[in-house]
């Protein structure tokens, strides 16, 4: 049960950073700004 538990809060915790990460790029306002946040976001381990 306990097992069950800490996969679920993993999954939610993964899905949630994905869905910040998306958000951030899809403020982007063109590509350059748009490749400049996917530089970022590779250089610093995907962390906002």
């Amino acid at each position: 049960m306990f097992a069950y538990i800490l996969d679920k809060l993993s999954t939610w915790f993964e899905t949630a950073e994905r869905n910040r990460r998306e958000a951030y790029l899809a403020q982007s306002t063109d590509i350059v700004q748009l490749e400049q946040r996917l530089r970022s976001l590779e250089s610093n381990g995907y962390s906002l």
